[in-house]
């Protein structure tokens, strides 16, 4: 019984691919000595699959900054602003178009479908002069062969590349990105023709929006692209991977009806109902690769329950034809738990990293042939056993308190136009009043404070006196800047969902479990493994010291429920919603606390609530109604007088504009800049929006400093669709992937953009 794994983490067991990266990107290290990481990585996976005794091993699923952004320059689709002249795509073109550089603006990142990983968005049209630019998938699979590892070169399938970019600028939007499907597919083929030259048996391409609400149009591209390709993929073994969420009826049926394929990829995790397709119609002849290992989650898998589902598959396509694999690419869960130093055996057991996950397919693949591991199986069954019995899972105040919330939908008792006006003669703001999103940047000085502290190295009175200097040089830079809401800089964070973690019951944490979110970008998710609380206050002690410091007002500076939810690896054993909602209830002790102790403006950061959306249109108003009624839930009892923020980035917003304005907060900061200001056409369309609203006026995540030009004719362009009362002046997110020499300009135009266009607006009057 053969094995196959969907991708792989690329990282590294201790981030060697991130640092890597800054240092090349600093220009302390070369483009070799970055090459040379990368073949290290990459070289060190291939063999760790292939010694576990994994048959189908990918390559080209490493990225130096994501998949989607490879295949654009495989493409050769490079928009005509970075200048590219053609040839094979360097590391400059690439980098600039991934983070922008001094001339121009990156293009747009946003969510890897309902993950909390991006991917830069292909900028397209009918001009587009589309070239083999790229020849990274034939390159690594020949590296891995002059190992000794034969793999499956993974490519994004050409439909799915298409439905996930967008019009380029200046083309209209009603242009049809798969008209250009004739165009790309030659590229392809020359892929394809080079890969079967080095000797490829296997090919895969990703086509993960099967699992999309398609329309037929969409459908048939699918039929259409492979049909082109099936001459070229003669010789090849060719398999179509899905995951992510179930396959429509419509889709499945497309699936199993394309030319050409020899296998199919289910996600068996999140498809639940798949399977029930698979075991009505099956392709016979075809090889279905069964991904009953989780990718998106750490818990270990069933093995016994996996193996019972596997059995049930085996009888419907054939023993020779069935592959067990994981439910997509292990880049979404945390690398190696042998790093894992700190946590406790009980927790620990109840845990699988991607290196683990790929030991679990195997050992599933060898129990179907007949060669079950017993010592294996039995010490899963154990640890499955402990977790469901462990009273530190379960605490009955906590759930009594959260089946307590049923019945009210935790509204502010006044609406928010009457808040807004007892806010403002409060806090007696001007006109596009400006602030920041939360952190300033972590500085190599503030990392060794923080992480001293947890050694140990350093007493907490020098700590606390080495965060409060960093607070005042803070608060101070913004007096300086003249801006009107301050932050104080969360320089006591590294991350904003950990912070929190660390000090609410119900998580456990990891000391290497990193996990790729974009380019260098890596974050450490919390496990959340049993019932939710909050033991003491979190932030007060920070916040009014912070607001000590200056007479402005100070945010108070919170991750939301659904956030916390979003960015951890949660357990798995109740729904979604009931651990959100002990969440909200946490964050509201903690927002309480904050408005006892004079903070006047707090933020409650939900910058994955559109992430969690499911990808079927026909599970949207469930999640919204629970997710959105958990941020309520987390403000529902504080003054008007006090200032309830939030903050959401890096997504597509329009479609749950009504959604954002039910969670009723007093203003909302929403990225906007990165993505072709598309925020802003949702106002044009006519959505009324009464709250305070800061639609980011520029991209955070490049090193490249706006203007006070650029950034008021952003604003403008706000004011264009945005009444002047409710538009506030921001960044598009926090600063903290910043330096001091970027962000200090950067605010500086800001803010001077704000003021000239105050003097403009006051003379008009």
């Amino acid at each position: 019984m053969a094995s196959h794994i969907v991708g792989y983490p690329r990282m590294g067991p201790k981030r060697e691919l991130k640092f890597a990266l800054e240092s090349f990107w600093d220009k302390k290290s070369s483009a070799e000595d970055l090459k040379k990481v990368a073949a290290d990585l990459r070289s060190s996976i291939w063999k760790q699959m292939s010694g576990a005794g994994i048959k189908y091993i990918p390559s080209n699923t490493f990225s130096y900054y994501d998949q989607v952004l490879d295949t654009t320059s495989m493409l050769g689709a490079v928009p005509p602003r970075y200048n590219w002249t053609g040839g094979e795509i360097g590391y400059d073109t690439y980098f600039s178009m991934a983070r922008g550089n001094a001339s121009v603006p990156a293009m747009e990142m946003t969510k890897w479908f309902d993950t909390n990983y991006h991917f830069i968005v292909p900028e397209l049209g009918p001009d587009v002069k589309f070239s083999y630019a790229s020849h990274k998938a034939v390159d690594e699979f020949k590296e891995a062969k002059a190992l000794g590892v034969d793999t499956v070169p993974v490519l994004i399938g050409p439909v799915s590349y298409l439905l996930l970019s967008k019009p380029a600028k200046g083309v209209e939007k009603t242009f049809s990105l798969l008209s250009l499907l004739p165009k790309i597919i030659p590229i392809y083929k020359e892929v394809i023709s080079e890969l079967k030259a080095a000797g490829a048996s296997w090919i895969q391409f990703d086509e993960p929006t099967l699992v999309l609400d398609l329309d037929s149009q969409q459908l048939q591209a699918f039929t259409a692209a492979y049909a082109d390709l099936e001459s070229a993929l003669s010789g090849l073994n060719v398999l179509i991977e899905t995951y992510f969420a179930d396959l429509t009826p419509e889709a499945y049926k497309t699936l199993i009806g394309l030319k050409g394929v020899t296998a199919y990829g289910l996600d068996l995790v999140r498809g639940t109902q798949t399977t029930d397709l698979v075991k009505k119609d099956f392709p016979k002849g075809k090889y279905l690769f069964a991904g009953v290992v989780d990718g998106r989650n750490i818990w270990a898998n069933d093995l016994a329950s996996s193996l019972s589902t596997l059995q049930a598959l085996e009888a419907v396509v054939g023993k020779d034809k069935l592959v067990v694999s994981t439910s997509c690419s292990l880049l979404h869960t945390a690398v190696d738990l042998v790093n894992e130093t700190k946590l406790d055996d009980e927790i620990k057991s109840w845990l699988a990293f991607a290196a683990q996950k790929v030991v679990e397919v195997n050992a599933l693949a060898k129990a179907l042939a007949g060669q079950k591991d017993e010592a294996f199986f039995s010490s899963n069954a154990a640890a499955q056993a402990s977790r469901k019995s462990s009273p530190r899972v379960t605490n009955a105040a906590v759930q009594k308190a959260a089946d307590a919330l049923k019945g009210s939908d935790h509204r502010r008792a006044t609406n928010v136009s009457a808040r807004l006006d007892a806010q403002q003669k409060k806090l007696n703001l001007p006109i596009l009043p400006t602030t920041t999103i939360g952190s300033f940047p972590q500085t190599v000085e503030l990392r060794r404070v923080r992480r001293e502290f947890k050694a140990n190295k350093i007493s907490e009175d020098d700590y606390v006196k080495a965060i409060k200097e960093e607070i005042k040089k803070v608060v101070n830079l913004q007096e300086e800047l003249d801006i009107d809401v301050l932050v104080h800089g969360e320089p006591e964070r590294n991350d904003m969902v950990e912070y929190f973690g660390e000090q609410l019951s119900g998580f456990a944490f990891t000391v290497n479990g990193w996990v790729q979110s974009y380019g260098s970008r890596c974050v450490k998710p919390p496990i959340i493994y049993g019932d939710v609380s909050r033991p003491k206050a979190m932030t007060v002690f920070w916040s009014s010291t912070a607001q000590s410091m200056t007479k402005r007002p100070m945010k108070g500076m919170l991750t939301g429920p659904v956030t916390i939810l979003n960015w951890s690896f949660v357990r798995n054993d109740q729904p979604r919603f009931e651990t959100c909602y002990q969440i909200a209830l946490a964050i509201k002790d903690e927002v309480e606390d904050l408005e006892k102790a004079g903070i006047n403006v707090i933020q409650i950061d939900e910058a994955a609530l559109r992430e969690g959306l499911p990808l079927r249109k026909s599970e949207h108003a469930f999640y919204l109604k629970w997710a959105v009624h958990s941020f309520r839930i987390t403000n529902c009892g504080v003054k008007d007088t006090t200032q309830i923020h939030t903050h959401m980035c890096y997504s597509n917003f329009n479609d749950i504009i009504h959604s954002i304005i039910d969670m009723d907060a007093d203003v909302i900061t929403i990225e906007n800049s990165r993505s072709d200001e598309k925020l802003l056409s949702v106002f044009r369309e006519g959505v009324k929006y009464g709250a305070g609203i800061g639609p980011g006026v520029y991209d955070i995540h490049s090193p490249r400093i706006p203007s006070t030009e650029e950034i008021a004719d952003r604003i403008n362009k706000m004011l264009a669709v945005l009444e002047t009362n409710i538009l506030w002046v921001n960044p598009d997110c926090g600063l903290k992937t910043r330096k001091y020499e970027e962000v200090k300009p950067a605010l500086n135009n800001m803010v001077a953009a704000a003021k000239q266009l105050r003097t403009k607006l006051a003379g008009a009057k």
